[in-house]
């Protein structure tokens, strides 16, 4: 049997995390789960909110202080007694009923890492430019290391979570997408693809993510890519 990890970060997600528990544990799963709740330091009241969860699949934990979406994952993964994990933000853009369908190519023997490939359109895209620079975050990587992914930047990302912890992220924000991506396509493990559901909120709903992030991936993905190799 095999246990999945469901990690979801948090940072002021009061209006929506207990819906995004409630939507992910409602889930028909073919093997047990867990969901580690890391909140980030927020200043609302999703303490509160995560305080009135009763599932004994729900473990929160807290940071004091807001360290960023990366630390948060760092925080949950160490926690994790599963065989594999799986990020799930707590902001409603991703829909759980999906996960089964990333842990089938792994079930069945067909994968190891297994990423879920956003369909952006007019009615689920952010913007313009968001979408664009999603693909240029994607491209750039796919040059770098000679791929084909179709999207690097997916909160959706399911692999062991022994291959995570050895991948020894250094990334605390955003960034730490592409930490993962650059780190599996170095050691030649190139994710297994399937198509998911996708709902992009605006700024007014919360959205974080900014240009910023997208540079940042971007040296990241040059870092990783020229980084030296220790010798064994």
């Amino acid at each position: 049997m095999v246990k999945l990890s469901i990690l979801m970060p948090v940072y002021n997600e009061e209006a929506h995390v207990a819906e995004a528990l409630k939507q992910t544990l409602a889930v028909d799963y073919p093997c047990d789960v867990e969901v580690i709740v890391v909140d980030d330091g927020s200043r609302d009241a999703t303490a509160e909110v995560l305080s009135r969860i009763d599932d004994p699949r729900v473990r929160v934990i807290t940071h004091p202080r807001n360290r960023g979406k990366g630390a948060a994952i760092h925080t949950a993964a160490r926690h994790a007694s599963g065989d594999y994990l799986v990020i799930l933000d707590a902001d409603l853009e991703y829909d759980p009923q999906d996960l089964p369908k990333l842990l089938a190519p792994v079930l069945d023997g067909r994968a190891q890492v297994v990423y879920g490939n956003r369909v952006f359109g007019a009615h689920t895209a952010y913007s313009f430019w968001y979408v664009m620079g999603n693909k240029a975050i994607t491209t750039a990587a796919n040059v770098f290391f000679n791929s084909y992914l179709g999207d690097l930047e997916t909160c959706f990302k399911l692999m062991p979570v022994s291959l995570f912890r050895s991948l020894n992220l250094r990334s605390r924000g955003f960034g730490m997408e592409a930490e993962i991506t650059a780190k599996l396509l170095r050691r030649k493990i190139k994710p297994y693809e399937v198509p998911i559901s996708y709902r992009a909120r605006s700024r007014e709903d919360g959205k974080k993510i900014t240009w910023r992030d997208g540079v940042e991936a971007l040296w990241i993905l040059g870092r990783e890519r020229v980084r030296r190799v220790p010798q064994q």
